[in-house]
C-alpha cells in the first residue's frame, strides 16, 4: 500500500505536460539545480578534503583501488568513508521519500530540505571548530555531506527522470552520443543532455573558484543556502491529490 501511494505521489508530475519533454518545468529545473549542486560539491569536497569525492562514487571506488594498491596520495580512508555515508543516505532518503509521500507530505521538498540541513551541519562543524578539514574530525564532514548526497541519488532515482540523475553523466554522455544525428539517431534530448552536462562542469567550475577563493566553510554554507533555494522551488512539484 506504502509503495502504492509513493507511486501515485511520484506519478502526478509525469501527468503534468507543462514542458516539451513531458515534465513539469519545475521539476526539470529543480533536478538541473541539484546537477549544478553534485558538481560544486564534489569540487569543494575534492579541493577542501584531501580529495575524496561526496557525489561521485565511481571516482571513490577508483581511489579506494588506488589505495589498496600502495598509491600513498589517496585518502583510503576518507573514500571508504564517503562510501558508507553514501550508501547510508541513499537508504534514508529512500525511506524518508517512501514516508514523507505516504503521509501526503511534498515528500520531493522534505528529501531536499533534509540535504539541506545535513550540508548545513557540515559547514557548521567547521565554523565552530567541531570539525576541521584535516585530521580525524574531518570525517565528520564526510559523513554529512556524502550522506546528503546519497539521499540526493535517491531522490533522482526515485523520479527516474531520463539523463538527469543529477551527479552521473557517463549514461548522458553515451545517449548523447548513440542518438546524435552523426551515429544516425534522431538527435532527441540533445538540450536536455547538453544541459546536464553544462550544469555539472558550471557547478564543479564555481565551486573550485568559491574553495580556492574564500575556503571550503563559507563553500558549504553557499551550497545548504542554494539548497535551500532548490527546496522552496520543489514545493511547486505537482503531486497526487493536487488540483488538475
Amino acid at each position: 500500500m506504502a509503495e502504492h501511494a509513493f507511486t501515485a505521489a511520484t506519478g502526478a508530475a509525469s501527468r503534468d505536460k507543462a514542458s516539451s519533454h513531458g515534465m513539469p518545468r519545475v521539476l526539470r529545473t529543480v533536478l538541473i539545480a541539484l546537477t549544478v549542486f553534485a558538481g560544486f560539491i564534489d569540487a569543494a569536497s575534492y579541493l577542501g578534503l584531501s580529495r575524496v569525492f561526496v557525489a561521485n562514487m565511481t571516482g571513490n571506488v577508483i581511489f579506494v583501488g588506488f589505495g589498496l594498491g600502495g598509491v600513498h596520495t589517496i585518502d583510503l580512508a576518507a573514500s571508504l568513508v564517503a562510501l558508507g555515508a553514501f550508501l547510508a543516505g541513499a537508504a534514508g532518503g529512500g525511506r524518508l521519500a517512501l514516508r514523507l509521500a505516504t503521509r501526503g507530505s511534498r515528500w520531493l521538498a522534505g528529501s531536499i530540505g533534509t540535504q539541506t540541513l545535513c550540508v548545513a551541519a557540515a559547514a557548521v562543524a567547521l565554523a565552530t571548530g567541531v570539525a576541521h578539514v584535516h585530521g580525524p574530525s574531518r570525517f565528520v564532514v564526510v559523513v554529512l555531506l556524502a550522506a546528503a548526497m546519497g539521499l540526493q541519488n535517491a531522490l533522482a532515482r526515485r523520479l527516474n527522470v531520463a539523463d538527469l540523475t543529477t551527479t552521473v553523466l557517463t549514461q548522458t554522455l553515451t545517449r548523447l552520443a548513440i542518438e546524435s544525428r552523426i551515429a544516425g539517431g534522431h538527435g532527441a534530448g540533445t538540450g536536455r543532455r547538453l544541459t546536464a552536462v553544462a550544469a555539472m562542469l558550471g557547478g564543479a567550475l564555481v565551486g573550485a573558484v568559491f574553495v580556492l577563493g574564500a575556503g571550503l566553510t563559507p563553500a558549504l554554507f553557499a551550497g545548504a543556502a542554494f539548497l535551500g533555494v532548490v527546496a522552496v522551488i520543489s514545493w511547486a512539484v505537482p503531486q497526487a491529490g493536487d488540483a488538475a
